[in-house]
């Protein structure tokens, strides 16, 4: 492995968000996802992700649509696969107390053999947290709980026994047996671009941050990470930065475009909305789009597919980024 590649959490990755698949039961549900899964990991992607949503969100599909839980799905698909990076993009900080959070993603650890990473965000669908009961704080607060679960987080991967008092959640001498099986400790990822709190928190505690949007967008975040890095005393270069998008490639670009059109009208996306989230092309267009992102300062990209069903399109898209940027 290259000393570039053992710089990053992850380098392309393979979001997997939607669970609804053209003529597939619930018997076959999970042998198609775990199909999804080992297809990315032949053709070259070195993570698959998951969302970490109890109902599935607006622009993805109907809220009544099938969604699995996350890290059971995760543990699974451990099983099917031997390279891959796993993790969640990105669990919600309300969900679980970190602690158990953390056991969650240790265990997954030791069953993928060290290929867990840490996804972890501030959460913000509130109808979820109604639906099931879970308390949705003020955005304020979720912020503080996903800094304090993020400390927590770490010193379980890295400590024998740590202990943590804060405002909203404590441990105690704590134990997390088995060890992370990873090197180093578990990576944390920690999804969002706000400016102020959430890009201050992965200057000073994140392996990697996810973020959205068009290049310029991109650029001018990246931007105020680097200012936040620099108040923390962190070189910027020791987090990996990506951003998650759909992909829609085809052997032409017409068609490329006329299926990134459909899925834009199916999702609601205006045109804007369309232009800033979806790169689609044949293979080379779809190179040149990922290059434009990766010369504003982007380690990696994280993509979703809706046509991931149709292995095909999977292979297309992993063969197409690795042969171009190795």
């Amino acid at each position: 492995m290259s000393n570039d590649q053992l710089r990053h959490v992850t380098r392309f990755g393979l979001q997997i968000p939607d669970f609804t698949f053209p003529g597939v039961g619930r018997d076959r549900l999970f042998e198609t996802i775990a199909g999804i899964a080992g297809c990315a990991e032949s053709s070259g992607f070195d993570s698959v992700w998951v969302m970490d949503h109890f109902y599935q969100i607006a622009n993805v599909g109907d809220r009544s649509h099938e969604m699995l839980e996350g890290y059971t799905l995760l543990g699974g698909l451990a099983a099917r696969t031997s390279r891959i990076s796993l993790g969640t993009l990105v669990a919600g900080v309300t969900y679980r107390n970190p602690a158990i959070l953390a056991k969650q993603v240790t265990t997954l650890d030791v069953v993928s053999e060290g290929r867990a990473i840490l996804g972890i965000g501030a959460a913000w669908n509130e109808d979820e947290h109604e639906g099931y009961g879970v308390r949705f704080p003020p955005i304020a607060e979720r912020m503080d709980r996903l800094e304090e679960a993020i400390r927590i987080c770490r010193a379980m991967f890295t400590e024998p026994a740590p202990s943590f008092e804060g405002r909203y959640y404590s441990i105690h001498e704590a134990l997390n047996n088995p060890r992370p099986v990873r090197p180093g400790a578990i990576p944390i990822l920690v999804g969002g671009g706000g400016e102020r709190r959430t890009l201050a928190i992965v200057a000073r505690y994140g392996d990697a941050c996810n973020l959205f949007g068009d290049v310029t967008t991109i650029r001018r975040k990246l931007d105020v990470l680097d200012r936040h890095c620099e108040t923390a005393g962190r070189d910027p270069a020791q987090i990996t930065k990506t951003r998650l998008g759909t992909l829609v490639v085809a052997p032409a670009t017409a068609a490329a475009e006329t299926k990134a059109r459909e899925l834009a009208r199916a999702r609601g996306m205006d045109e804007d909305r369309y232009r800033d989230y979806i790169i689609a092309g044949d293979p080379d267009g779809v190179c040149e789009q990922v290059q434009s992102f990766l010369n504003a300062g982007l380690d990696g990209m994280i993509f979703n597919m809706h046509d991931a069903y149709d292995l095909d399109s999977v292979r297309l898209a992993g063969d197409t980024l690795t042969q171009a940027f190795g």
